[in-house]
């Protein structure tokens, strides 16, 4: 069996300080990859700055005879991302591979939630994924060649008490996620989602007794595969943890068709009908869920 390896291809990992992003960049460069380790180096809430993890995990990928750079720019801004991509193209002269998993948490419930709470995480996560995938694209569309990868979360998928920010943000991630796969087709540029769990600094304290197992190291393997050039899946959800890989995936139930009599009340006594699972469909696209009406 081959060894996936990453030779001649420059990867961008945005929060790759520590936790899973450092996992991700350790795992790409021991496989080859040229990496820009990116991260603000601020608190969990995203405020301050250092750039000494980035450069901490640039140490020990040169130690282990690979290439890094450290970059310590943000990932919520336009500039800030086209900063990040740029450091790529300068050092190494190419970008192949993003891997968006820069994040902070401002948790409040909905109540309670205010601009100053929300904005900011809608802005590393969502926009985040936003700028430093639009900064590379050209990039990529120039050497018909790209893989990218975003993370989303549970929380963004199913829900979580005291996260609509988050939520909000890591579901927006899906659907551009899944936009960028359509658009990036005939460039042979795939885009996946990661929706990882993982004991990390920003988990740590949520996960209980599940956290021991909850290794990032874990994780990355998964990463590694949507990085490929082998990768065959684009607009995928993959959930990664504990060892675990599974899809995640969004689906239109069979559903009911009523175009004469369609009321309130026809819903009511059709619920059952149109809430069922039996023959549901996995649209590759909205107007592949528009023709299946």
């Amino acid at each position: 069996m081959s060894e996936l390896r990453f030779d001649d291809k420059v990867a961008v990992v945005t929060g790759a300080g520590g936790g899973l992003g450092k996992a991700h960049a350790l795992l790409l460069a021991a496989r080859g990859a040229k990496v820009v380790v990116n991260d603000l180096g601020g608190a969990v809430d995203g405020s301050g700055s250092s750039l000494s993890p980035a450069e901490q995990v640039v140490e020990e990928i040169r130690a282990l005879g690979g290439e890094a750079v450290a970059d310590g720019n943000t990932v919520a801004t336009q500039a800030g991302g086209q900063a990040i991509v740029q450091s790529a193209l300068a050092q190494f002269g190419g970008v192949h591979i993003i891997v968006n998993n820069a994040g902070i948490l401002r948790d409040k419930s909905f109540r309670n939630m205010s601009p100053a709470l929300f904005d900011p995480v809608i802005d590393v996560h969502l926009k985040g994924c936003v700028w430093t995938c639009h900064a590379a694209w050209e990039a990529m569309r120039e050497q018909q060649y790209g893989r990218i990868i975003n993370t989303s979360s549970a929380a963004g998928l199913f829900g979580n008490f005291g996260q609509t920010n988050y939520s909000a943000a890591k579901m927006g991630i899906v659907g551009l996620t899944k936009t960028l796969g359509l658009e990036g087709a005939k460039y042979n540029i795939k885009a996946n989602v990661l929706a990882p769990g993982a004991r990390t600094r920003m988990t740590e304290d949520l996960m209980g007794d599940r956290a021991a197992a909850m290794d990032p190291e874990l994780v990355s393997p998964t990463v590694a595969f949507l990085a490929h050039e082998d990768c065959p899946l684009t607009g995928e959800i993959l959930s990664a943890s504990s060892g675990r890989v599974a899809r995640v995936f969004v689906g239109a139930c069979k559903g009911v068709t009523e175009r004469e009599n369609m009321s309130p009340e026809f819903i009511r006594d059709n619920l059952e009908r149109i809430m069922s699972t039996e023959g549901f469909h996995i649209p590759t696209s909205a107007m592949d869920e528009i023709n299946q009406r």
